[in-house]
């Protein structure tokens, strides 16, 4: 169902850090179609990070802003946040934002940031600009994630040239395969010219219903197609997951019992497991 021209990339994965070495990875979340559950991924998982002492950074570089509401992060609180840190008005330290989850925090999306395209088009360096806010910023966190815009534009270009590695949520529907050749292309283009080793650290299946036969027909071809790269973890269909957010929360803090809780944190074990080496 994807096509002979989508590359196996299980081997571009990254390596663990050399021991004693203090980690600091950033993943750029992705992918062009919206509705996949990509900023419940970002959410979630950096909460299950979070949880398990990493600490982690929220970076919201999607204009809906729906991370920040997400994590609690409410319109008065979003004065100072990425839109500025592009533009080189603000840095990531003095931007973030403390969430009610220990250690984790969230660098908020503002509506400006939906004219950020055009306003970095005529910028020096326009590629470049996250990276290097984030080099040039002393930063604690063992993690950074960037919940990215649902389009392969500038923002998002930013968002791979900062990372280490991109993690793609494919919601387990048939539609949803289609633009995954095109942003595999896009990453491994990215990775040629801009930011040399950037890779897919993993593919999420996303919205999975073990009832639906679509969806179990979808998890088998991506799985075919792309081995280990995809994470034996999916995340299920939940009701939960759905209402979480619009109580400003993840849903490992709005109900952990649930199947989406457990799912996350199943997830955020495997991400530590490539990350890391080990199990957390």
């Amino acid at each position: 169902m994807i096509g002979p021209d989508a590359p196996a990339l299980a081997e571009n994965r990254p390596e663990p850090a050399p021991a004693g070495a203090r980690l600091r990875r950033i993943m750029a979340i992705c992918n062009q179609k919206g509705g996949v559950g990509k900023t419940t991924t970002a959410i979630n998982l950096a909460t299950a990070l979070a949880a398990v002492g990493r600490k982690v950074l929220v970076f919201d570089l999607d204009p809906q802003g729906n991370a920040s509401t997400g994590l609690g992060i409410g319109r008065e609180r979003r004065e100072d946040g990425t839109y500025r840190v592009l533009l080189g008005e603000s840095d990531v330290a003095h931007a973030a934002v403390e969430t009610e989850v220990p250690g984790l925090w969230v660098v908020p999306a503002s509506v400006d940031l939906s004219g950020a395209e055009l306003e970095l088009v005529d910028l020096e360096r326009r590629e470049f600009r996250l990276r290097e806010a984030f080099a040039h910023a002393e930063l604690p966190y063992d993690y950074i994630l960037i919940d990215c815009p649902p389009a392969l534009g500038l923002l998002t270009l930013n968002a791979m040239v900062a990372a280490d590695a991109v993690l793609v949520p494919l919601q387990c529907e048939f539609l949803a395969l289609e633009g995954l050749s095109q942003l595999v292309r896009t990453i491994e283009r990215v990775g040629a010219a801009l930011n040399p080793g950037l890779g897919i650290q993993g593919i999420v299946l996303t919205m999975f219903d073990a009832r639906n036969n679509l969806s179990v027909q979808v998890a088998d071809d991506v799985r075919a197609y792309f081995g280990d790269t995809v994470y034996r973890t999916m995340i299920p269909r939940n009701v939960r997951v759905s209402e979480a957010p619009s109580h400003g929360k993840p849903v490992l803090l709005y109900d952990m019992r649930c199947a989406g809780s457990q799912a996350y944190i199943h997830l955020a074990g495997e991400v530590l497991r490539r990350e890391e080496g080990g199990v957390a």
